[in-house]
């Protein structure tokens, strides 16, 4: 197992810079998880840890070794695309087996790498298939299993769920996560989609236009996120808003109002400097908001619009009295109708503050 570490790694084409100085430290046998809207930069950081993209600037190190520079075929790491790219005249054994072949490694050799990796799988029952007897799930199994037959000190995935249907994505989620767990080899993910990064990551590098935003654990980034775009981006259905100022008060925190709840001062804890009258953003999660009024909360006016209903459970949208958008988590409840008015508390001792440049106010 190998970790991976980068320090200041840039690239330009020509003079647009993509990837902005980065600097990431993957331990050995880590998940970590790129994850950021498209075109944020985080399949092409993927491709330059696999050498398939030259760095423009920085170094590359993958167990302790500079490959900044190295040829793809030399730095020990394989790469899982969003397309499976098998050969559909080969069976799922010549398929998994290709490079070896290709290698001219021993015949006993490629049968026991094939046959070990075929049942981490659970393909031992398909190796005479060919690839358009299975299913997409299945498909994307060989890929995988035509990497770890490599042997390879790193894997790479770049959004290798993409193409699935929505339930077979959520299977092929615990088969990945099942996989790390049993060959506890170092992977590194690319995704757009926040909930495979938090469900599969031990790291979560959070990326936009080129820079990162955030590294944590998963829960960390959801509980601490350091600016408004982590906290917007981690978390399904994403944080609220609400345009908030800064009133005086006593204390070393911040004392603020809605502009939704105006005459309810309510202390964040966050540094103070802040003139009275500044505005800031205040962020609240959808389970930390509720329906009907409660005390020791922050009350809202709002008017429901309408509900996704999931069962057990139910996100509300409304449209505050100044017309900003607000979800929350609904559970057991009556669920309003749409065009109701209806009134909400804030938990006041669950929210963030925000500057007007979206930073985190501590």
């Amino acid at each position: 197992m190998s970790g991976i570490k980068l320090t200041g790694v840039s690239k330009s084409f020509g003079v647009v810079k993509v990837i902005n100085d980065v600097d990431i430290e993957i331990e050995q046998g880590e998940f970590a998880v790129f994850v950021g809207p498209s075109g944020c930069g985080k399949s092409t950081l993927l491709r330059m840890i696999a050498g398939l993209e030259d760095t423009t600037g920085g170094e590359i190190r993958i167990d302790a070794e500079d490959v900044t520079r190295r040829e793809a075929s030399k730095r020990g790491v394989a790469m899982v695309f969003q397309s499976y790219a098998l050969y559909p005249h080969l069976s799922v054994f010549d398929n998994m087996a290709f490079s070896l072949s290709i290698a001219r490694r021993p015949k006993a050799e490629i049968e026991k790498k094939v046959r070990a990796a075929a049942e981490v799988l659970r393909l031992s029952d398909y190796l005479n298939h060919k690839p358009s007897q299975l299913s997409g799930g299945q498909r994307q199994r060989v890929a995988i299993g035509r990497a770890i037959v490599r042997e390879p000190r790193v894997f790479l995935f770049d959004e290798p769920l993409s193409n699935l249907d929505a339930e077979l994505r959520v299977k092929m989620r615990m088969e990945i996560a099942r996989l790390h767990r049993q060959i506890g080899a170092t992977m590194v993910y690319v995704t757009h989609d926040q909930v495979e990064a938090m469900t599969l990551a031990d790291k979560i590098v959070v990326l936009k236009g080129g820079v990162v935003q955030q590294i944590g654990a998963p829960l960390a980034l959801y509980r601490d996120p350091d600016n408004m775009f982590v906290a917007g981006f981690i978390g399904s259905p994403a944080m609220n808003f609400l345009k908030a100022r800064v009133v005086p008060g006593s204390g070393d925190g911040l004392t603020v109002e809605l502009d939704d709840a105006p005459g309810v001062p309510f202390a964040i804890r966050a540094k103070a400097g802040l003139a009275a009258g500044e505005e800031i953003f205040v962020g609240a999660r959808p389970e930390h908001i509720a329906l009907g009024e409660r005390e020791g909360g922050i009350p809202l006016r709002a008017t429901a619009e309408f509900i996704e209903e999931l069962g057990g459970t139910g996100y509300l949208h409304a449209l505050t009295a100044s017309g900003e958008e607000i979800t929350l988590e609904c559970r057991g409840q009556e669920r309003p109708q749409p065009k109701q008015p209806i009134r909400l508390t804030l938990s006041s001792g669950d929210v963030f503050a925000f500057d007007r440049q979206g930073a985190r106010l501590r």
